[in-house]
Formats: structure tokens, sequence, C-alpha cells
């Protein structure tokens, strides 16, 4: 952003008060009768001149001069002088870096979804010539640049890779900028998304989407959990059926989880009581918890 040369010019602090301290002085001699009234127009001229030689340039600025029109140089920070009416201070140029925001409206992404885009990029000039000599009001040029920057690099992208991949995108639209900027003496050192907004149908489905995919993943997993457990099933009847003492022991503790707590019921199929003789087995247990009461 370029500085008013007016308010670092005639209406600085400095040159102000040099500029009433003369008229002053002038007008005091022409009360005592010291001077006429042409040495009082020459001191008023002069006071006029060595006020508007006197310039201030803040400590992150830098004054460019013209000399009757052609670029003299760079002037700042501090006090500084210039030749009244040959000289003059075409601008002043801000070496802090700056921010500015941008946006992308309604831009398609290359899969045709229209989309929002909040950016903002962080920028400064290095060279104060180039920026005031190559280009006019850099500071639009810049956001010109970035905005139609934004729409390209947009375009360029599906939906889902410029919401999976901001960084990389953000990183891009910065080398656009520097590669456009840099013949300015202006470097842009980083761009950020702030927001990317998509039309509310399209999040609705997205959403529903998203939630249908959870489900579907849910279902694998119950379903491949039940695969397991049927393998290791039939793993255990293998084992059971080789082994008919194994079978019973197996079907006492069964029954035994089953019955120790108080008003339980068990029920098994009732091969299962010729098999592994649960019949008897109930039985017993069943005696037992009469004799403890």
């Amino acid at each position: 952003m370029t500085t008013n040369v007016m308010n670092k010019g005639w209406f600085n602090p400095i040159s102000f008060s040099v500029l009433l301290i003369l008229i002053s002085l002038s007008v005091a001699l022409y009360i005592l009768q010291i001077a006429n009234i042409w040495v009082l127009a020459l001191l008023l001229l002069f006071s006029g001149l060595i006020s508007s030689a006197i310039r201030i340039a803040d400590q992150w600025e830098r004054a460019v001069v013209l000399r009757m029109g052609k670029y003299k140089g760079l002037k700042g920070p501090g006090l500084f002088m210039i030749i009244p009416v040959i000289d003059r201070v075409s601008t002043y140029v801000d070496q802090r870096v700056r921010v500015s925001a941008f946006k992308a409206e309604q831009t398609l992404t290359k899969d045709t979804v229209p989309v929002n885009v909040d950016a903002v990029v962080y920028w400064t000039v290095w060279d104060v010539e180039k920026a005031a000599l190559e280009v006019q009001e850099y500071q639009k040029a810049i956001e010109h640049i970035a905005q139609t920057g934004l729409r390209d690099t947009i375009g360029k992208h599906e939906l889902s890779a410029l919401l999976q991949e901001r960084d990389k995108i953000a990183e891009d639209l910065q080398q656009v900028l520097d590669r456009n900027t840099n013949p300015w003496g202006i470097t842009c050192q980083t761009v950020g998304i702030n927001d990317i907004a998509i039309p509310q149908d399209l999040a609705d489905a997205m959403s529903k989407e998203a939630q249908a995919e959870r489900e579907r993943r849910a279902r694998v997993i119950l379903g491949t959990a039940e695969t397991e457990i049927a393998e290791k099933f039939e793993q255990a009847s293998k084992k059971y059926t080789d082994n008919p003492v194994a079978l019973h022991l197996r079907g006492m503790n069964m029954l035994f989880e089953g019955l120790k707590e108080k008003g339980s019921m068990v029920i098994v199929p009732s091969s299962a009581l010729d098999s592994m003789n649960l019949g008897a087995m109930g039985g017993l247990v069943s005696l037992a918890k009469n004799n403890e009461k």
C-alpha cells in the first residue's frame, strides 16, 4: 500500500513547525519595522520553500523521489530533504509483510461442482524501485492475480482433491503468484485457504453417502466376525467328535454355568440329553440345590 504523499509532505510535524516558526519570525520583524514588505514577502517565500523541503519517512517506509519527472532514488527512513520545485516525492512504499484477502465465488471444479473459496495471501515489497516503477497500484494487481489464479487452480482439481489437499493447492497458488509478482519486486510468501463452501444440497448428499459407507463397513465387520466365529466352532466340533470325554466335560461346564444362577432355566436340544447325558447331570445339580436349602 502506498502512503498519501500529502500527509508526508507539507503536513508532517517537523515541516509544519518550521513553517510556523519562520512565519512568526517574519511577522515579528515586520511588526518591529525592522524589515519592509518586500523582505517580509521573501521571508514568507523562504519559509514555504524550507518547510516543503523537509520530509519524513517512517521506519518501515521508503520514499520514491523524482527529479523533474525522472527517478532520482529512494529516501528514508527518518528525516530527509528534497529540492523544492525540482524534486517531488512520488509515493511512500510500505515494506512490511501485508495480507490481502481474496475469494472465488461460484467457481466450477473439474467435476463441475460450484464452490466458494476464501483465501488470503501474505506478501511483501523487497524491491521498492521495481514496485514503484513497474506496476501501478500493485496491491490491487496482486489481489486480481490471486483471484484469477485461485479460479484457475479450482478448475484444475476435482472437489474431493480440493477438500483433501488444501495445503498442496495453496502451495501451487503461492508459486503462481510468486512467478507473476517477482518482476515487480514483490514476494508472495504464503497463501492460506480459509474456507471452501459447497452447495447445501451437495453437502447433504455427501453426508448421506458418508453415513451409508459407515453402515456398509459396520455390516462387513459384523459378517467377518460371524465367519470367524463359525470357523472356530467348526474347529471345535472336530475336536469334540474324536474326543467324547472332552465333549462330556464341556457339557457339564455349560450346565453348571447355566444353573448356578438362582431361578435360571437352560434349554438344550433333546439330542444332547442322550449324547452328553445332560438329563442326569441336571438332576444331580437340582438335587444338590435342594440339599443346600
